[in-house]
């Protein structure tokens, strides 16, 4: 699934040697080359995923991730360190900075797509094309189809990305701003009572399974998707 990743890279080269795998990979890659130019982009829009390097002009890379981490907008971001250090303290730094993954120096382009598959995976199940089973409901999201005890549902296109991201999210409760920012983007300004609108409208489209009883309201908190 294609991912919107933020490059924060300042030498040239590696920014473009970077941003062509990315591309090619099917990922939608925006650029800059310091701390200022990163946090600008992010405060408009969030990415899904942000390659930082370490040694970047004034603010380092670093002292970004720690600053990302301590943000509560911001602070669900993945993000991976690119660096030519390393020493088993340099990746200690690095992580506890709040990186999720830390690639040295010189890396190849396969190896760091698998890095951001896996941290995407782990940090962002619902920025992956892997299937998702849960009780008989089958999430298909290469294909975009949903099938509920072996049968096909029909599902909107907004339904299919907040079943998506409620079923790779499951038992945590999300407030409906929770779901607009993670499902219809922070960039995009809509009532939240919009969320109420979709959640009928997905649990319409999977009454015919029964599913739609693990779509559970949580009073005064917002929605939970539950185990069976």
């Amino acid at each position: 699934m294609t991912a919107n990743i933020l490059v924060v890279e300042d030498e040239p080269a590696i920014q473009e040697l970077i941003a062509v795998n990315l591309e090619h990979a099917g990922h939608h890659v925006i650029r800059t080359r310091d701390a200022e130019g990163a946090l600008q982009i992010v405060n408009h829009a969030l990415p899904d995923l942000l390659l930082i390097d370490w040694m970047l002009p004034g603010t380092s890379g670093v002292a970004l991730a720690k600053q990302l981490r301590h943000e509560e907008r911001t602070r669900q971001i993945p993000i991976i360190l690119l660096t030519a250090r390393s020493s088993e303290q340099d990746k200690i730094q690095g992580l506890e900075a709040g990186a999720d993954d830390y690639v040295t120096k010189p890396f190849s382009p396969r190896e760091l797509l698998a890095r951001i598959k896996a941290v995407l995976r782990r940090r962002a199940p619902e920025m992956t094309d892997e299937p998702v089973d849960v009780g008989g409901l089958r999430l298909e999201p290469a294909t975009r189809r949903v099938f509920g005890a072996g049968k096909p549902l029909q599902l909107g296109p907004t339904e299919f990305r907040l079943l998506h991201f409620l079923m790779t999210h499951i038992e945590r409760v999300h407030s409906r701003s929770q779901l607009l920012d993670q499902v219809w983007g922070d960039h995009v300004f809509v009532e939240e009572r919009t969320v109420d609108v979709h959640i009928r409208r997905l649990r319409k489209s999977l009454e015919p399974s029964g599913h739609d009883r693990l779509i559970e309201t949580v009073r005064g908190a917002g929605y939970r998707f539950a185990r069976v």
